[in-house]
């Protein structure tokens, strides 16, 4: 009886969702996993930024590899070219050769990344001494070493989890996709909370603990991770065959696309490499303070660009499969405007908020982490629209457009860190400056690109429309700021209890605004969240 109300709620999780409703989930789970990562990152922060600066900073370049590797080998890469690739053998009912393929997609790639993880084993010591840590001292050094060490599986974990929930994206599933990152951070808060003060068994102390702790966290997050994503596949009809399909064609298919869109992702990564070698030389701590600003700054991105394109990319696959083109492009630009409206009050509140923000990841706050936050908020709001431009290629299978801008962005983000840290000496914030200016060009460039491609995709209803949401931000803008000052954070504001009551009311005050002003001018974009809040107040629709 247990066993059949289990297998029904998973068949209720498992069922296909609408665009709009995929979009929802995966904002939501998106919010719940930052927040259960602001949560991992306050924890860590409270134990270690002040008092342990040289392990904070050990535990992120231990990172830098392994995240490098999965970045470059599966991440966005995977999901972009195998969705395109699989939706058309299910399209034309070929069912075997869509099982081919997903079979061959997780064998190969799970040798791939064994190799690449046992790989980060052997060399883990020149590679931080050499790479990515050169400027710690020995005994940080040594520390990364040892957890880059531990951490090197999660390129295998990631890889097996990355095909599965591609899979389950693919066919419109997306309740245990959404639910991997939430998994994955639960494992590291119990490795903080934890595995830290070590580990006995039946009296045994098997681990001493210590900031080792979180990395053994970070593993089991991952394996956990893995198995979530693997009940997703209950009920898909997947059937899994332990060999690689060489000649299936759909396989050579995702090999041919594959290599440039991962050298797209890595080379977006190699940037965060350089960063990261170039921070390791300034005070303890500016590694782990730039990287909380960087993740600070990407939650937003994910939250509303990597959501609603990730929902929003199987059906633009799919219009390009029937042919309609008209179609595509109409819900290109609808997705463009939905992004775009909710990207630029968000950023706009994380510049003028940013202190409240956080003092949520570090009690009292930090002035480094603050300042890098807020050069930051330009790179949020043109990373937020760079995943949906992106992907508008990817729908298309052309992964070498955005891989060729990438090589030059990603050229002149290094060059403009080099230049800003070295010859203007602006220290941790020459390399935020270079993201958010770099940001702009590159998701210029794509615009650029699309148009010429897709003419009629920018029109004047959509320029204008743009206009006046830039307009309306503005008047918000004036609101936040007012609002931000009349609930500025006193020297007692040190708890999150004590700051999350005026952020929360400093935020309501200026998306009510916004949406307010949206709505006197005629942004559709406005009218959902108008029609949901009346409802939820009145009972009645407007």
């Amino acid at each position: 009886m247990a066993a059949s109300r289990v297998r029904s709620v998973v068949a209720r999780a498992n069922s296909k969702l609408t665009v709009k409703w995929a979009a929802v989930l995966l904002s939501a789970s998106t919010l719940v996993s930052s927040l259960l990562g602001l949560y991992r990152d306050r924890l860590l922060n409270g134990l270690y930024l002040d008092s342990y600066a040289v392990g904070i900073d050990a535990y992120t370049v231990a990172f830098t590899i392994p995240d490098f590797m999965f970045f470059l080998l599966v991440s966005g890469a995977l999901s972009v070219s195998f969705i395109p690739v699989f939706n058309q053998r299910l399209a034309k009912g070929n069912k075997k050769s869509a099982w081919e393929l997903s079979s061959s997609m997780v064998n190969f790639m799970a040798m791939v990344t064994l190799v690449a993880s046992v790989l980060i084993m052997i060399f883990a010591e020149p590679l931080v001494r050499y790479v990515v840590g050169p400027g710690l001292d020995e005994s940080g050094r040594a520390l990364a070493v040892s957890m880059m060490r531990v951490i090197a599986v999660n390129p295998f974990l990631f890889a097996v989890a990355t095909v599965i929930a591609s899979m389950q994206q693919a066919v419109g599933r997306f309740t245990f996709y959404a639910l991997a990152p939430t998994i994955y951070n639960i494992g590291i808060i119990i490795g903080a909370l934890f595995f830290t003060h070590g580990i006995n068994i039946f009296g045994w102390q098997v681990f001493e603990g210590g900031i080792m702790g979180v990395a053994l966290g970070v593993v089991l997050g991952s394996m956990m991770q893995l198995v979530v994503s693997s009940v997703g596949l209950l009920g898909l009809g997947f059937d899994y065959q332990a060999k690689v399909f060489w000649k299936n064609k759909g396989f050579r298919q995702v090999l041919r696309l594959l290599p440039a869109r991962s050298l797209d992702q890595g080379m977006d990564y190699i940037n965060g490499i350089v960063e990261t070698n170039i921070a390791s030389h300034m005070a303890d701590g500016t590694i782990r303070a730039y990287q909380q600003a960087s993740s600070l700054s990407l939650m937003p991105v994910n939250l509303i660009g990597v959501a609603i394109s990730n929902a929003a990319f199987p059906r633009m696959t799919e219009r390009l499969s029937e042919g309609r083109v008209d179609l595509f492009k109409k819900e290109l630009q609808q997705t463009l405007r939905v992004i775009i409206w909710l990207a630029l009050p968000i950023a706009t509140i994380t510049y003028f908020a940013r202190g409240f923000i956080v003092n949520f990841i570090k009690n009292g706050g930090n002035p480094l982490i603050s300042g890098l936050l807020g050069a930051l908020v330009i790179a949020i709001l043109f990373r937020t629209i760079y995943h949906i431009a992106a992907r508008t290629f990817y729908a298309q299978q052309d992964t070498k457009t955005p891989l060729y801008i990438s090589i030059f962005s990603i050229g002149l983000n290094v060059a403009l860190a080099l230049f800003f840290t070295m010859r203007l000496d602006m220290g941790a914030y020459g390399l935020a400056w270079a993201q958010s200016i770099v940001a702009v060009i590159e998701v210029a460039i794509l615009f650029a690109v699309m148009s010429i491609r897709m003419p009629g995709v920018f029109d004047k209803v959509f320029v204008h429309a743009i206009g006046r949401m830039a307009s309306a931000t503005g008047f918000m803008a004036l609101v936040t700021y007012m609002f931000v000052l009349l609930f500025q954070l006193r020297s007692d504001d040190q708890s999150f209890l004590a700051t999350f009551p005026k952020f929360t009311i400093i935020v309501l005050v200026s998306f009510a605004v916004y949406v307010w002003i949206s709505k006197l001018m005629k942004l559709s974009e406005a009218d959902p969240v108008v029609a949901r809040v009346m409802t939820i107040l009145f009972g009645r629709k407007t």
